[in-house]
């Protein structure tokens, strides 16, 4: 018969059943499993599956299977506790400009790194010039 016959185990699922029917057998009543024995567990789900895993090795089947998924995702890398940004040196030209359209209406601007389309496009939208 072979290793997917009734009855026998592949060799490292075999030696994982016999670290946790020994870990059993001289655990303390209500004591957790130890993580070496969880990593091994995820660690053959990656061959043989969390079905036949749990079955062999007699864990939990959701427990196995939130643990090999939570063992899936990348680490998180840790976030920086303080970035400073320093404010850029911003060297622009600067103006102020004052528009009066003749019948009363006055509009004074002040502009900061501009491009002189910017100031023609808002004198034509003031004067109301197409």
């Amino acid at each position: 018969m072979g290793a997917n016959g009734r009855g026998l185990l592949p060799s490292d699922l075999g030696h994982g059943r016999a670290r946790f029917q020994a870990w059993r057998q001289q655990r303390a009543r209500g004591e957790r499993i130890p993580q070496a024995l969880w990593a091994l567990a995820v660690s053959l789900t990656k061959t043989h599956g969390v079905s036949r895993t749990s079955a062999a090795l007699g864990l939990d089947y959701y427990s196995l299977k939130k643990r090999t998924a939570s063992a899936a995702l990348p680490p998180r890398p840790s976030d920086p506790a303080f970035v400073e940004l320093t404010a850029p040196v911003m060297v622009a030209r600067q103006c102020r400009v004052e528009l009066d359209n003749g019948s009363g209406a006055t509009m004074r601007v002040q502009l900061v790194g501009y491009d002189i389309a910017d100031i023609e496009a808002l004198a034509r939208g003031f004067w109301g010039v197409r």
